[in-house]
């Protein structure tokens, strides 16, 4: 017999996660404070349902029997049946330690109550209540019938009991739980932070157009959204409220900082598509944002590939196959020569300090060099002569290519260094690598793990990467994780 579930919030998340509820046979009561949200909201769903069913993608009894299995309710007592309740509403501590005192006296005693808090400490929430015991979180994904993850988030409070019945209920809905403690963020929006943080540094701190960062992170860098429109589709308001709650629950650790630009737009209602305008104009007629391309040069006949490029491998292969003629050779200074001027793939140092010696350009990381459409270069603000010769080479490889300022770690590997060093902080606190490039992978689709990514990079150019940005742009944001740097030299080590 399916539990009778109770979801309280019929937004987005709370229609998502009735519907995954529904699909799966349990009969779902929806409550939502606003009068008729519920109802509206299980009449968004059947019109979805509708259009699965005109694509051929739902059969009609199906979609018949899940709308059947949800029902408005009028109040919030109306939800004493229910043996599982989530929670789905404003994302305030206050205002979700205050619906659970509600539903304690309403629900019968042995009755999961689950919050889908993002970012809130499910401890504080669940240390707040008569019996904490049964609190425990289910942190489902947008849009949560699609995505697969869900944090099963386990306070200090929580019995083995609610975990377990939380875990196989999340199992039963076609989903990949994974149980994960009430830290900050828990995983994914914890690990997640950087890569929302370097592209607001970029644009804010150094003048990189948004169109610009975006590009390189879908085009170079594989994501499947470039960060400025992710949290135009978030909404700026809740991807700046989320950041601000990791903030201060690490006590303000400047690596969490909140943007500056993207409290500006929050101010100013531009809150992403929900409001029609945020980083980018969803008004019809808009002009889209393109990114910029650098000059075009001229395409080498040769080049000369010096020492083992490493994940870059690939662009030796790739020059061969367009008919440049490559001659390999022996060296620690892993470059390819173009006319005169070394292209190294970035270490976090700056082009101009490479360039004291010989001219030079850097490029950024791809995540497949062989298919990707764009790569990101930088030269040294006072001699941007190389970068003809850079954009010549890229050319003629079939990519488009990006010149931007001579910032270190560039724009992807930045990144990706970023995110690999948060996921490492996660370490000693028993979360393996595993479980956290699964849930990146699936909670939000990014194209590797974060570890199985510096894996690949070489944990060894990570930290190097890390250790340039924290010597140019200070310690607070960019301080190796002891687990990262113990990694790259054991890496070395072996070497």
């Amino acid at each position: 017999m399916h539990e009778h579930v109770a979801v309280v919030g019929a937004g987005t998340m709370g229609a998502g996660i009735a519907r995954v509820a529904a699909a799966a046979g349990h009969p779902v009561l929806l409550f939502d404070a606003c009068e008729g949200a519920a109802a509206r909201a299980i009449e968004g769903i059947g019109a979805d349902l509708e259009r699965r069913i005109e694509r051929g993608k739902l059969a009609r009894d199906e979609a018949r029997a899940l709308i059947g299995r949800l029902h408005a309710a009028s109040a919030l007592d109306a939800l004493a049946s229910a043996q599982v309740v989530v929670e789905a509403i404003v994302e305030d501590r206050d205002a979700k330690i205050g619906l659970f005192r509600d539903l304690e006296r309403i629900v019968a005693s042995d009755a999961i109550l689950a919050t889908n808090t993002s970012s809130i400490s499910v401890t504080a929430i669940a240390g707040a209540l008569a019996h904490p015991a049964r609190c425990v979180g289910m942190h489902f994904f947008n849009p949560a019938h699609v995505m697969e993850l869900v944090e099963i988030v386990a306070p200090l409070t929580a019995s083995e009991d609610a975990v377990a019945r939380a875990t196989a209920l999340a199992e039963r809905w076609g989903k990949r739980p994974i149980r994960v403690r009430s830290t900050p963020g828990f995983v994914v929006n914890r690990v997640a932070r950087p890569f929302y943080a370097e592209a607001l540094r970029a644009h804010g701190e150094f003048g990189i157009a948004v169109a610009d960062v975006d590009a390189a992170l879908t085009e170079s860098g594989g994501f499947r959204m470039g960060p400025f429109r992710l949290m135009d589709l978030i909404g700026n308001d809740v991807n700046f409220a989320v950041t601000g709650s990791v903030f201060e629950a690490f006590a303000y650790d400047r690596r969490f900082a909140p943007s500056l630009v993207q409290q500006e737009l929050v101010d100013a209602g531009r809150l992403g598509r929900k409001s029609g305008r945020g980083f980018y104009d969803y008004a019809p007629g808009a002009k889209e944002l393109d990114p910029s391309d650098a000059p075009s040069g001229v395409a080498p006949r040769s080049v000369v590939a010096y020492g083992d490029l490493g994940v870059a491998a690939a662009l030796v292969a790739l020059a061969r196959e367009r008919g440049i003629a490559v001659e390999e050779r022996a060296g620690t200074d892993a470059r390819i020569e173009v006319d005169g001027v070394a292209l190294r793939l970035t270490d976090g140092a700056q082009a101009a300090e490479h360039a004291r010696h010989a001219p030079s350009v850097l490029y950024d990381l791809a995540l497949d060099y062989a298919s990707c459409a764009r790569i990101v270069v930088a030269a040294p603000d006072a001699d941007p002569s190389p970068l003809a010769a850079a954009s010549g080479f890229f050319r003629a490889l079939g990519k488009s290519v990006s010149a931007i300022p001579d910032v270190p770690g560039l724009l992807v590997m930045r990144t990706v260094a970023a995110i690999a060093n948060e996921a490492c902080t996660m370490l000693p606190e028993g979360i393996d690598d595993a479980t956290i490039d699964l849930a990146m992978t699936l909670g939000v689709n990014y194209p590797l793990g974060p570890l199985g990514w510096a894996e690949r990079i070489g944990w060894d150019r990570v930290l190097a990467v890390l250790e340039q940005c924290t010597r140019l742009l200070g310690p607070e944001r960019y301080r190796p994780a002891f687990a990262l740097r113990s990694r790259a030299l054991r890496t070395a080590g072996a070497t």
